[in-house]
């Protein structure tokens, strides 16, 4: 350890040359006398456990007040951790006011002429919303531009060693989403990526199906070039380019179909794996993770999604960050958050063994519905003009209408013990036995959650598995206002708690929820409950709650309309099965 003539402590470490390479054994500045921006002249210290930390040494003039004879410093913080920094800058223009400066830090600046800025951006966690990240910045100021420069070299080594932080990011833009502010909502964010050297390829889609297009077409080498794919809308715009993703890199047995219906396709039946892109056995794709005949393979590994909303609802990203805030969803991208996502696979079946038509598979994250919760997004369809308005107009029209389903449902019942606070089956009618007494336990899905890592294995190489716990089919028959399956909470403006507030992310499990034919103003009190914070929807004698990993569908008469995360699916009949944590989000989970 020695001291320079400009008070600044060096010691002996590897850091990064003035190209960002590591230049070997030299001399590291870890700690030296800089102005820290309207506050005065600071010691900045850069310590072995990532933590970059200040000491005032003598503040500046202007910020001196006398009040009863006691000088007061400006209030600031003294320190930030390197896993909250998200960038660094090197700035060589600007001038501090020498009338500001004490005689101290006079020195450490030449008069009236060029000074050197070394620029820390961070992120802090919002005081009045702490689901929300704020951005910070931290100016610190030398006239020895070697000295600002190798700062930042320093702290950038350090955070090239975050290996979960993305470089290369492809970027999906929906101008239409939500109020149409796709566009803009990205011009608003894209400087974080810019300051955090994250490089992105900005595709702005004209037209439907755009980005499941591109998805599609898109070979191992050019997805390979990047960390991920981000999309910049809402819940229907990334479950078009998880489609269009999972569509080619993701192979796996249909789900259970019932058996009558299975036995009538007799030879046509044997549906072991589905592709439907030879190219996905295309070369080394980097990691390939198995389980239950599963398999994804990654164009490299890591590779994981984002979403930055600009949508109506913004389901998805209200449930993994907490808040539906475009600035915290980009901080949580660049600095490389991780969650892994469950993901329901869905199979619309060949109506008869005679049919030429292949089975269609399709993927949602948040959330399948049929009955009111497709016919709200039919009708909506008419009014787009409206904006996010249209769901409100759309739903009051579709709930006047008061129009059910007939249907058959199959739901895979599952060990009690495996779907961890509820029992298997349908889980209310024990628990409207108690209403007014307590309330079904509730173990809400936050950060770290020990539900979705109670199996060491959950991550994305976990799948399901097809001996854990399954008991049998149970079947129901009638009419129905709708039916849902959420596989995560679904929270949203309208629905505060979500559909199910104690779904989790990563489970394996969805939850099935059938609203039977009921009269208007029974169902009227369901929807104000799910519009309530803190209310139980699901405590009626006419709505069914299951929590299973698996269910079967099939209508007769009239039909209406699947509604999968937003995004609309004729099928008359289908299968569903969930993948635990088939993907990895860059996000954090809600805080606690």
């Amino acid at each position: 350890m020695e001291r320079n003539g400009d008070d600044s402590i060096l010691a002996h470490e590897p850091i990064a040359d003035s190209n960002g390479g590591i230049a070997g054994e030299t001399t590291a500045v870890l700690s030296a006398n800089l102005i820290l921006d309207n506050v005065g002249e600071v010691v900045l210290t850069l310590d072995s456990d990532g933590l970059l930390s200040w000491r005032l040494l003598e503040p500046l003039r202007s910020d001196r007040s006398d009040c009863c004879g006691i000088k007061r410093s400006p209030l600031v913080a003294t320190s930030i951790k390197l896993a909250d920094v998200y960038a660094v800058e090197f700035v060589d223009h600007g001038l501090i006011p020498e009338s500001n400066l004490s005689n101290p830090a006079r020195c450490l600046l030449s008069e009236d002429s060029q000074i050197y800025h070394l620029v820390v951006h961070g992120v802090q966690t919002s005081k009045c919303h702490p689901c929300r990240c704020i951005l910070d910045k931290y100016v610190f100021s030398h006239k020895d531009w070697q000295i600002c420069q190798m700062w930042v070299n320093l702290i950038n080594s350090r955070l090239d060693k975050e290996m979960q932080r993305p470089k290369n990011l492809l970027v999906f833009v929906h101008p239409k989403s939500g109020k149409e502010n796709g566009r803009t909502t990205w011009e608003n964010v894209s400087p974080i990526f810019a300051r955090a050297k994250v490089h992105t390829k900005v595709i702005v889609t004209e037209r439907a199906s755009h980005a499941y297009d591109v998805m599609l077409a898109a070979t191992k080498e050019e997805l390979s070039q990047y960390d991920g794919v981000v999309a910049v809308g809402g819940d229907g715009f990334f479950n078009e380019i998880l489609n269009g993703f999972l569509s080619l890199w993701h192979k796996a047995p249909y789900p259970p179909a019932p058996a009558d219906f299975v036995q009538s396709l007799g030879d046509y039946g044997d549906f072991s794996m589905h592709n439907t892109n030879e190219r996905g056995d295309e070369g080394d794709s980097g990691t390939c993770y198995t389980g239950d005949g599963s398999q994804l393979l990654l164009p490299k590994e890591g590779f994981r999604f984002g979403i930055i909303p600009a949508g109506s609802t913004d389901a998805i990203v209200i449930c993994t960050t907490g808040a539906r805030d475009p600035i915290t969803s980009a901080l949580q991208i660049v600095m490389g958050k991780n969650v892994p996502l469950d993901i329901t696979q869905i199979v619309r079946w060949r109506t008869t063994a005679e049919s030429k038509v292949e089975p269609c598979v399709r993927y949602a994250a948040s959330f399948a519905g049929y009955g009111f919760y497709g016919d709200v997004i039919t009708e909506s369809e008419k009014y787009r003009w409206m904006g996010p308005k249209r769901y409100d107009y759309a739903g009051t029209k579709v709930f006047l209408r008061h129009r059910s389903y007939e249907a058959e449902v199959a739901v895979l019942q599952v060990n009690s013990e495996e779907t961890h606070p509820v029992e298997g089956g349908n889980q209310h009618r024990h628990f409207r036995a108690q209403r007014g007494l307590n309330k079904r336990q509730k173990v809400i899905c936050r950060v770290n959650c020990e539900i979705c890592t109670a199996n060491p294995a959950v991550s994305s190489q976990s799948k399901p598995d097809s001996q854990r716990g399954e008991m049998g089919w149970l079947s129901f028959k009638g009419r129905y206002l709708s039916i849902g399956a959420a596989i995560i909470a679904c929270r949203n403006g309208r629905a505060p708690d979500g559909l199910v507030a104690d779904a989790h992310l990563a489970d394996g499990f969805m939850h099935l929820i059938l609203i039977k034919d009921c009269p208007r103003a029974f169902y009227l009190g369901h929807l104000l409950q799910l519009a309530k914070r803190d209310g139980d929807p699901l405590n009626f004698e006419f709505v069914e709650h299951h929590k299973t990993s698996a269910f079967t569908f099939r209508s007769s008469g009239n039909s209406s309309i699947w509604n999968l995360d937003g995004e609309l699916f004729q099928a008359h009949q289908l299968s569903a099965q969930v993948f635990r944590g088939l993907i990895n989000l860059f996000a954090s989970g809600p805080p606690v």
